[in-house]
């Protein structure tokens, strides 16, 4: 009876053993997909925004405890931040795939994947430097503070060059996590979204030291003070102190009455004839609901491309329609349109005052690749030909920082069509010209009822505190809402099941500031991300040559 169950024990051992021998090959890249998933459970459609506190530590722990005897070691970890990268940019974005239902076509649904091959590669970068400054012992409070200090300054300054290279896309930041938690993030009136990403970065590495930490004094015995636990729980109040302290300052303000007007136009009947007197009495029909209310606005704004041709062509529709509006409201109106000008064609913003007789122009400056113009389109002719179908024809870049000046007063607007809302540098040079309202026009109907457009609120919300300025949001399909000064949305439009993608207006009082205070950030951008990339460059050097001495050290001792 003996031999039978030393049999199956020898079987159910040998089974054992290696499905530990799979789980230690395996568990460092399950880490690397859960700081993925994690990273992307902090921002919406699910907004889990306390996971941001832990989110990095699964790739941190992967990278300093395992592949010891792998002899590429730096590639190892390398591949094991490009695995997280992907993971969090194609799951974060999926609602890129909207196009694909749009189109029809199965080649986009893949885009957010395609988007992640190369936006991974900053997640890759980082991966690399964590395991490039893995500390040799982890019982030193000061030696796990510098550990956290420069882990955090590579994670801010590899979010900071996402942004601007290659045209960028900074979406997402890991401090966006905190976009519903202003008491939070009112730092970035100094460092911009990066200084934010920078302190959750700098908790993430702080609590896997301290958990190792308490491994290893639980084992000896030996309990030694947690300094470096206790500075960053301070740092943490002392952030949340001080936005408080900020909030409780505002500016001398005025309010102005604004209308912003959300048509719900669905993308494929923008630009077919057949709809655009559908479209023009939309448009006229809801802003009429705010006309006749018992204030009126001051301002009116209507979404990104609003109009179906260009407004300053007095050829078209779209001309006669926006000038017998603004004769018979006599009030601003902010619109988008389609402009061209000597065989240039742009994505312009007008503003319409004085019934019609004046008209100021903006145009985009900060153009959407693939999505506005085709990057190299003559270059790889084969590859244009490819794109050509959804992107027909490229948008030329605008040239000025035009800042609208109001009817009313004191009242001076930064125009922000689409994305632009999303980049801080761009934002804080209109506000250096004097902009005291930030305005966004979008049109996020591209993408249907999904989270693209919750994403793009929650990165523009920023831009206000970055500047100390409210903002104005007009979607076509949502989300159109009033943001203060502080990044606290005040209203937003809903219909009557809570939903924010149908038709309205939304009407209400923004109050802007009559006072020309510029922040910390809005006189120097992004200085603070640049002072950590500059910090990571040197610890990079820093780190070459001390394996360098250490080399020849070894060397001479042979």
């Amino acid at each position: 009876m003996e031999f039978p169950w030393n049999l199956g024990f020898g079987i159910w051992g040998f089974k054992l053993l290696r499905v530990l021998r799979v789980a230690r090959i395996s568990w460092p890249w399950l880490a690397a997909i859960t700081t993925g998933l994690l990273c992307t459970a902090c921002f919406p459609p699910f907004d889990v925004s306390w996971l941001c506190w832990l989110a990095l530590t699964p790739l941190i722990a992967a990278i300093w405890f395992s592949g010891e005897n792998s002899k590429r070691r730096w590639l190892r970890n390398l591949l094991l931040g490009y695995v997280a990268g992907v993971v969090f940019f194609t799951s974060a974005f999926t609602w890129l795939g909207a196009l694909g239902d749009l189109y029809h076509s199965f080649f986009l649904h893949g885009l957010s994947f395609l988007l992640s091959i190369y936006l991974g590669m900053h997640f890759a970068f980082w991966g690399w430097f964590i395991g490039l400054i893995r500390p040799g012992q982890f019982l030193s409070s000061w030696r796990n503070l510098l550990i956290a200090f420069l882990a955090a300054s590579a994670w801010a300054a590899h979010e900071w060059a996402r942004g601007w290279l290659f045209s960028g896309f900074g979406w997402n930041g890991l401090g966006v996590a905190l976009h519903a938690n202003w008491p939070l993030i009112q730092i970035a009136q100094f460092t911009g979204v990066a200084g934010i990403s920078f302190a959750i970065a700098f908790a993430d590495v702080i609590a896997l030291t301290t958990a190792v930490r308490l491994f290893l004094e639980t084992r000896s015995r030996q309990m030694r003070a947690h300094f470096d636990l206790t500075l960053t729980m301070l740092g943490i109040v002392a952030l949340f102190s001080f936005s408080i302290h900020s909030v409780q300052n505002p500016s001398p303000a005025k309010p102005l009455r604004v209308a912003a007007v959300q048509a719900n136009v669905p993308q494929l009947q923008k630009f077919d004839p057949q709809f655009t007197a559908g479209i023009f009495d939309k448009l006229a029909r809801l802003s009429e609901v705010a006309l006749r209310s018992s204030a009126p606005p001051e301002l009116i704004v209507w979404p990104e491309s609003a109009m179906p041709d260009p407004v300053r062509d007095e050829q078209t529709p779209s001309y006669q329609f926006v000038m017998e509006f603004a004769t018979a409201a006599n009030t601003d109106l902010l619109l988008g349109s389609l402009d061209t000008q000597d065989r240039h064609d742009y994505n312009a913003a007008l503003l319409v005052s004085d019934a019609g007789h004046k008209l100021q122009i903006y145009r985009k400056l900060h153009l959407v690749p693939f999505g506005e113009y085709v990057p190299l389109r003559r270059s790889f002719p084969l590859f244009a030909a490819v794109a050509s179908r959804w992107v027909p024809g490229d948008f030329d870049v605008g040239r000025d920082y035009t800042v609208f000046r109001l009817t009313t007063p004191n009242g001076a607007v930064a125009p922000l069509i689409c994305f632009e809302d999303t980049i801080g540098e761009l934002t804080r040079r209109f506000v250096l010209r004097g902009a005291n309202l930030l305005v966004n026009i979008t049109n996020d109907a591209w993408f249907l009822q999904s989270a693209g457009s919750r994403q793009h609120l929650a990165n523009a919300v920023f831009r206000c505190v970055e500047n100390r300025r409210p903002m104005a949001r007009a979607a076509n399909t949502g989300v159109t809402c009033f943001i203060n000064e502080f990044g606290r949305i005040t209203q937003v439009l809903r219909d009557e099941n809570g939903g924010t993608f149908g038709e309205g207006v939304l009407s209400g009082e923004i109050n802007v500031p009559q006072v020309q205070q510029l922040t910390f950030y809005t006189i120097h951008g992004e200085l603070f991300a640049k002072m950590c990339a500059a910090v990571t460059v040197v610890a990079m050097i820093a780190a070459g040559l001390r394996r360098r001495w250490i080399g020849r050290s070894a060397g001479d001792a042979k």
